[in-house]
């Protein structure tokens, strides 16, 4: 939970506003607390979008239909006022982390909690489905773990067969890797789409990952709607739960469960009233949570309230209860259900607490970096490294500096199952006031939500994908996504600079599933930019170890250009086989595809292959000032995104020094603010982000094999 800040209310109708548990565009959302000490969580819109009347009209809607959902298993709605100058709606408050936090952070649920869970979500649904609505969105970020049981919430995009004009039919509602086939298709849901999304809630339960894999947002909902669901040892060691999810999964909602079937075909009883179904450290996270609402500090009144006064005595002239009162009033005594255990907890995190208050007077001011050290991409992960600390010596080596900057690293190897571990290092430090990386993508979702708890801006570098699986991307900054503006400047290369008219292109699914989206991004931006120009694709399925048959079917197609994405070790073998064909044309490979790997194993068949990529290279005038410095403190000339990280943690320096100009340290929560608004010119490129804190304006730069090296060519045109 964040503080309130000055422009905040300080208090919704009956509801005192103790902080800010997370914002977005549209509005705020608030804990709050009545009178008899009952806490809620209340989201109150933004005066803006209440004006429309349609968004209104949305807003009513899911106040009525929260309101009809009457089941231990879902959040109960408290009040709420549609027709308010910012309208808002309270439900009850569940102190704990959601599920998809939970799997993030401690790993899957044994079998026997995810079938537990499943009868109690079946049965929130099964009072929806009674009422003739569908939820239409159910994932793990919608199921709150609390110390009385599971709790399905947002109801927000909810509806029944009555409310269609409010729904545009050619947009897709719902999150991709849940959504059932028929609403990826476009098609209306129904309850059998929601038995789906449980379905695939329940294997990611049971599995840490997504039936139908991560990735693009096409590329999911493509294999959604195609390929067949993967469960992973966890579920197949139970041949029931596998059969059942698999009838949940079926392409045709006829063939799937209604809830009811589901609830009783799962076998196992409802979570009753404690939190025995759960994992040990799932429950010391939910007692952590209970125990931080014990140890809240005061509340002050707000700018915005300034006629607020504090809440007087009842009539009969007795104090308003305490906070250990109230937080038991309003879970009905349930925070005692663990046998002293919460209270344990409360003493350790106090004790904590106040050690940390009583600090030192002088804290150090720190950038963490996340980052591959140690596997597969530790080249890439050492050169960001190295990048952020040459910015930091810069900064360091100014005369009017207000402060004096660190660094310190947590290693995760590219290894997702090491990434939460590394982030929670970073977060433990409490001087750590931003943190760069991950250096891949496949570390990056894991710890997401870890670090939009604590708060703590992460600013990712390289990581490029398009979708991140479920974390809660509240503190993340995107510096470099995965863009159609990317192959669009690939096809002005290929078309305009390099004449090619007839493209082949080459997906090999063994790579990341970015590749993927950049072939459909090739196939849609080419005539947009070449009108006369044409495509033949070919995919590989994932395994395929030869691809000799699959270039020389493009190449039998007339091409003149060509294109590949997929792996190095691909892409270096494509290489080889263009060469011993005799083929001239044009050659362009993914970014990813093309490094040390790629050039050792292509050996003189790389001469020549072209790259589009998001970074400059270290032979590029803009950053030669970097690569003076590198070779000055490394004796090497930088590798690639070097410059790039310099210019990230310049970014967070000129915010932090802005900050503390204006009146001391910042917290993570300003700074996050700060850098949403910031405006900083690096030596490679503009920072500046959208609300969605991915890089507003993303440049590329094209590049080119030459003398067995890849150099810097120039910025690449998208059009």
């Amino acid at each position: 939970m964040e503080p309130l800040l000055p422009s905040d209310p300080s208090r919704i109708a009956a509801y005192r506003l103790l902080g800010r548990l997370g914002s977005g565009g549209m509005g705020v959302v608030y804990l709050g607390r009545t009178d008899d000490g009952a806490l809620a969580a209340v989201k109150v819109i933004r005066a803006e979008y209440a004006d429309e009347a349609d968004f209104r009209a949305r807003f009513r809607r899911e106040a009525a239909i929260a309101a009809q959902v009457d089941s231990p298993w879902a959040v109960r709605v408290l009040g709420a006022d549609p027709e308010a100058a910012e309208p808002w709606l309270a439900t009850a408050f569940v102190a704990g982390p959601s599920l998809a936090e939970a799997v993030a952070t401690h790993g899957p649920l044994p079998l026997g909690a995810v079938r537990v869970l499943g009868r109690a979500l079946a049965g929130a649904l099964g009072v929806m489905h009674d009422q003739g609505l569908v939820h239409r969105d159910v994932k793990p970020a919608n199921v709150l773990l609390g110390m009385d049981g599971p709790r399905l919430i947002d109801f927000g995009i909810a509806r029944g067969g009555e409310h269609t004009a409010l729904t545009s039919t050619d947009v897709v509602i719902g999150t991709p890797g849940f959504l059932a086939p028929e609403q990826a298709s476009g098609r209306p849901a129904e309850p059998a789409g929601d038995v789906f999304s449980l379905g695939c809630l329940l294997a990611h339960a049971a599995t840490g990952v997504l039936p139908f894999g991560t990735g693009a947002v096409d590329a999911v909902l493509y294999r959604t709607v195609h390929d067949e669901p993967e469960f992973g040892p966890q579920v197949l060691a139970d041949p029931a739960l596998t059969a059942l999810l698999r009838t949940c999964l079926a392409k045709h909602p006829d063939i799937r469960p209604d809830v009811r079937e589901l609830a009783e075909a799962l076998g196992e009883d409802g979570p009753g009233e404690g939190v025995d179904w759960l994992p040990d450290p799932v429950v010391a996270t939910v007692a952590e949570r209970a125990a931080a609402l014990l140890a809240q500090p005061g509340i002050d009144e707000t700018v915005a309230d300034p006629a607020a006064t504090p809440a007087p005595a009842d009539p009969a002239g007795r104090a308003r209860p305490s906070r250990r009162r109230f937080l038991a009033v309003a879970s009905g005594g349930a925070l005692l259900a663990a046998g002293g255990g919460i209270a344990a907890w409360a003493a350790r995190r106090g004790d904590g607490r106040a050690e940390a208050a009583a600090g030192p007077a002088e804290r150090a001011w720190v950038i963490g970096v996340q980052a591959d050290l140690s596997g597969p991409q530790k080249a890439l992960g050492q050169a960001q490294e190295r990048g952020v600390r040459l910015a930091v010596a810069a900064f360091n080596a100014r005369q009017d500096k207000p402060f004096t900057l660190s660094v310190v690293t947590a290693d995760d190897a590219g290894d997702p199952d090491r990434a939460v571990g590394a982030a929670t290092s970073l977060i433990g430090n409490r001087d750590v006031l931003a943190v760069v990386g991950p250096t891949g993508n496949l570390s990056v979702g894991p710890c997401l939500t870890p670090y939009a708890e604590a708060a703590l801006p992460l600013l990712t570098v390289s990581a490029g994908g398009m979708t991140f699986g479920l974390g809660d991307q509240r503190s993340f900054f995107q510096c470099c996504p995965l863009s159609a503006a990317q192959t669009s400047a690939g096809n002005v290369l290929l078309t305009g600079h390099l004449g090619a008219r007839r493209i082949g292109a080459l997906c090999d699914r063994g790579g990341d599933t970015d590749g993927w989206q950049a072939v459909v991004h090739l196939n849609r931006t080419l005539n947009l930019v070449m009108p006369d120009a044409t495509v033949y694709s070919r995919v590989v399925p994932r395994g395929v170890q030869d691809l000799s048959p699959v270039v020389a079917d493009v190449l039998g197609h007339g091409v003149d250009g060509f294109f590949y994405a997929g792996t190095p070790a691909g892409a270096a073998q494509v290489a080889r086989r263009l060469t011993a064909s005799g083929y001239q044309g044009a050659r362009l490979a993914d970014y990813t595809t093309v490094g040390a790997e790629f050039l050792t194993a292509a050996g003189p068949a790389a001469e020549g292959w072209y790259l589009v990529a998001p970074y400059t290279g270290p032979d590029a005038p803009e950053v030669a000032e970097v690569a003076r410095a590198h070779r000055a403190a490394y004796g090497s000339d930088p590798e690639v995104w070097t410059a790039e990280a310099y210019d990230v943690a310049g970014l967070v320096a000129d915010r932090l020094a802005a900050a503390a100009r204006g009146g001391g340290r910042p917290s993570r929560a300003d700074l996050l603010t700060a850098l949403g608004q910031a405006s900083y010119r690096g030596l490679t490129k503009q920072y500046s982000f959208d609300d969605g804190r991915n890089i507003k304006g993303l440049p590329f730069f094209a590049h080119r094999v030459q003398g067995g090296r890849i150099r810097y060519v120039g910025p690449a045109t998208t059009g």
